[in-house]
């Protein structure tokens, strides 16, 4: 079963001057010789992406798409026309959006956030700018510190609305945010509070003290390129933590702590130091 707008394992049953055709159970599906993989043959596997093409014909690449079925990107616009746009898909042909899929209209060179989907009409694969509907609370699929991967959807007054697993929308705090955020920001968090309503917070980077494991790595070498001492502690100000260590001040003390549990540094009136090894 041939799943269009992915990637899909085929085997090459067939070899013609201009590439290759992959097994599909019924004429094949090209792989043009452009983008097959060195000194292929008949008989291998390859892990291909199956699209529609100008002719309506499904055609096989190894090119890495800017998105695939079911994912919510940022993408460029190329070019409009009266029935809808085109956004720049990394591949041969640009991917479709048509003019009722758009919120205020698109234009040659913006950026804009779709969610990508297969057409059931059509069989082809084209994109949404309306991706509110395409979100749902309802059914959680997520549980309380687990980790998922976020797409920024837009700032608001409290924070930065998010879309997570590309299925659910949740919140980041004004308070949690320690890095500049642009919408369309692919990210990894975790689930930090499911609320009676089903609305989700959200904390980028790692839960609990798997987050420190990297931390606590890059104070070990910031140490280490400061002669052993860095004039940082529990009491320096957030700002000045993270301008400097590019972490929260919550983080930076709990990576601190772990070091000091092994042993690894000492606290200084004014900072820290390792200690000899």
């Amino acid at each position: 079963m041939i799943e269009v707008g992915k990637f899909n394992t085929l085997v090459i049953n067939r070899k013609v001057d201009f590439g290759f055709y992959l097994d599909n159970g019924a004429e094949g599906i090209l792989l043009p010789k452009r983008f097959a993989p060195a000194n292929a043959k008949i008989g291998d596997t390859v892990n291909a992406f199956i699209y529609h093409d100008s002719d309506n014909r499904l055609i096989a690449t190894t090119q890495q798409p800017n998105g695939v079925v079911g994912d919510i990107v940022l993408m460029k616009c190329v070019s409009t026309m009266s029935a809808g746009a085109f956004l720049d898909w990394g591949l041969m042909k640009d991917l479709f959006v048509a003019k009722s899929q758009q919120k205020v209209g698109m234009k040659v060179n913006g950026w804009y956030l779709v969610k990508i989907y297969l057409d059931v009409q059509t069989g082809r694969v084209a994109a949404s700018e309306k991706i509110e509907k395409y979100l749902d609370n309802s059914d959680l699929t997520v549980a309380e510190k687990e980790e998922v991967d976020i797409v920024i959807y837009r700032k608001t007054d409290i924070g930065y609305s998010c879309i997570i697993n590309n299925r659910h929308y949740g919140l980041i705090h004004n308070n949690q945010v320690f890095q500049n955020l642009e919408v369309g920001d692919l990210l990894k968090g975790f689930v930090q509070t499911i609320r009676e309503d089903n609305k989700i917070d959200i904390v980028l980077g790692k839960v609990g003290y798997k987050k420190t494991e990297d931390e606590v790595e890059k104070i070990i070498r910031l140490l280490k390129e400061s002669n052993g001492y860095l004039p940082y502690h529990d009491k320096s100000e957030p700002d000045e933590i993270y301008n400097y260590f590019g972490m929260s001040k919550k983080t930076f003390k709990m990576a601190v702590g772990a070091l000091y549990k092994q042993r690894k540094i000492n606290f200084a009136k004014e900072g820290i130091i390792l200690r000899e090894q």
